[in-house]
């Protein structure tokens, strides 16, 4: 989309980390932003320190009450949201599915899957009415290609997003609404802490786990995000060299579908 039409952008996680930055890079591009999060002492510490053009609203974004509470004072303030980034999520819990306990797995699935598809049902519509507007989603790496033993319910959340984000593309794409799905890798922000706020019942890689070495910044994403909404990208795939993990898994897929030709069966 024409990023310099666009007036209000609507960032959940958006007091800290990739949702604090793609805000400050929406907002040096003239856009009002309001930021959703849990924490009201982050948020004020944030609004605080910016201008007249932020707002900030106290949302769980499993709460859809509280979604349509939300939508309705920013919008009440700044005007229809032209850009929405469904940032909020928490950590992989660090276990195996087998020793899973199913409150943690209800929990990350309900924040950083459900949480995304309660985004878009409260803004969805009004972009595909109005003929405008761009949704950014945020999955993951780890929505691409599920190679980390202990991240298997978020891996499970991300691939969700994933596939939510690009079947959303499709159905907004005639109604001229743009959707992105950001699939960023190992980027320091404070998503375990987040976590640690929200309860998490466990949190993190299991324990001796390499942790990850990167020189991508949450400014450096911001700014591919910002790229992805004006060029209308369908994935934001954020470090180089990702290809390797995410082509192992769709040369297994491939040689599946060989077989299946192979076989002759059920062929068009």
């Amino acid at each position: 989309m024409d990023i310099s039409a666009a007036r209000h952008a609507f960032i959940t996680g958006g007091a800290s980390g990739l949702g604090l930055a793609i805000g400050d890079a929406l907002a040096a591009r003239g856009l009002k932003v309001t930021i959703a999060d849990v924490q009201s002492s982050l948020l004020d510490e944030v609004l605080a320190a910016r201008g007249e053009n932020w707002r900030g609203v106290l949302l769980d974004v499993r709460d859809r009450d509280g979604w349509a509470k939300a939508k309705a004072e920013a919008e009440a303030a700044f005007g229809p949201v032209d850009v929405l980034v469904n940032n909020a999520g928490i950590a992989p819990n660090g276990k195996p599915f087998a020793d899973m306990p199913p409150e943690s797995f209800d929990q990350i699935i309900a924040i950083n899957l459900v949480g995304v598809f309660n985004g878009v049902q409260a803004f969805g519509a009004d972009m595909r009415e109005r003929g405008r507007g761009h949704i950014v989603n945020t999955s993951s790496m780890a929505g691409l290609a599920a190679s980390t033993p202990g991240t298997g319910a978020y891996a499970t959340a991300k691939f969700g997003v994933t596939a939510m984000s690009e079947l959303l593309r499709a159905e907004m794409a005639p109604h001229g609404v743009g959707v992105t799905v950001l699939c960023p890798g190992f980027v320091v922000t404070g998503l375990g802490a987040n976590t640690a706020r929200l309860g998490g019942l466990t949190r993190g890689l299991p324990p001796g786990a390499p942790m990850p070495k990167t020189d991508v910044t949450s400014e450096h994403v911001a700014d591919m995000v910002v790229q992805a909404i004006e060029n209308d990208e369908s994935h934001v795939v954020t470090h180089g060299g990702s290809w390797r993990e995410i082509e192992k898994r769709f040369s297994a897929i491939k040689a599946a579908c060989d077989l299946a030709d192979a076989r002759g069966l059920g062929g068009r």
